[in-house]
């Protein structure tokens, strides 16, 4: 039976009018009249007596009502359940990130957006490799890089200042510079590999390249070898943390940009959209990384 029949029933029932239904469902009167005569002949019987100006149920009409008003009510759950889903947007995301932001930041804010939409689950590959992306490992990387590459989109979150970072045992045991001037007296950590191409390596050998002790090629080792007092570190301000003194900026001109990224072809994945946004709000939060959010 035509559930559309059904509804034009129970709105001539609950207005006692042909009018009335047609105002209640919008629209006309020939409608309903056709569509009560279509539902009458479909049961074989009269569902009202038609008494002057009002429609009056009669006892097949009063059965019919009990009956009509049971498949109503399993019509809004059914409706309420499958529009309910739907707002939940469910599936797996996978994300990676950069050893520090991952083990800093993210488990917050990716706690707090799974009490948002428990029925999304989130995979974590912590790595700074493009592989991850280029292979369709991750869905959204959280690079810092100042060229993201061309083949994906997103946009850029904040910008990150740098800073020179020291630890107390190495203030023990050489004291600390006042400002870069003073850095020439002081015993460095440079970077390898990779890193060696970030602007602020690039300064960092330019300048002082005679006075680096040491070298690595990723930034949480770099901070923990500054911590242990080995010697001073030129660390991205994400890295700031109780155990290290942070001394001065580089200033404006050496400095990292975060971006949240994805692939063109799913840009419009309901949960991949909703943790972008949801990660671009949280890095905005976050008043140490000098944030200028676009």
């Amino acid at each position: 039976m035509d559930w559309n029949l059904l509804k034009v029933f129970l709105a001539i029932a609950r207005s006692g009018s042909l009018s009335g239904a047609a105002s209640k469902l919008e629209v006309n009167h020939s409608t309903i009249f056709r569509r009560l005569n279509a539902l009458e002949q479909s049961i074989g019987g009269r569902l009202f007596d038609r008494l002057a100006n009002r429609y009056e149920l009669t006892a097949m009409g009063q059965e019919m009502l009990k009956l009509s008003e049971g498949i109503e009510n399993s019509f809004d759950d059914l409706q309420r359940h499958i529009i309910g889903k739907d707002l939940q947007p469910q599936g797996c995301v996978k994300i990676t990130a950069p050893h520090n932001i991952a083990y800093r930041y993210l488990p917050g804010y990716l706690s707090d957006f799974n009490l948002l939409y428990p029925n999304i689950q989130i995979e974590l590959l912590v790595s700074n490799q493009a592989s991850n992306m280029n292979s369709r490992q991750a869905d959204i990387a959280v690079r810092a890089t100042s060229a993201p590459p061309q083949h994906l989109i997103g946009r850029r979150v904040c910008a990150i200042g740098w800073s020179v970072y020291a630890s107390g045992a190495y203030q023990d045991k050489f004291g600390l510079p006042a400002s870069i001037k003073q850095l020439k007296e002081h015993a460095l950590i440079g970077a390898t590999g990779a890193m060696r191409s970030l602007p602020a390596f690039i300064w960092l050998e330019q300048a002082h390249g005679e006075q680096i002790v040491i070298r690595v090629d990723e930034l949480v080792a770099m901070s923990y070898l500054a911590q242990a007092g080995q010697a001073l570190a030129v660390l991205p301000d994400d890295q700031d943390r109780p155990e290290l003194k942070k001394l001065f900026a580089l200033g404006s001109n050496i400095s990292s940009e975060l971006w949240l990224l994805t692939h063109p072809d799913l840009r419009n994945v309901a949960r991949i959209k909703l943790l972008m946004q949801y990660l671009a709000t949280a890095f905005a939060s976050q008043t140490e990384l000098q944030i200028n959010a676009d």
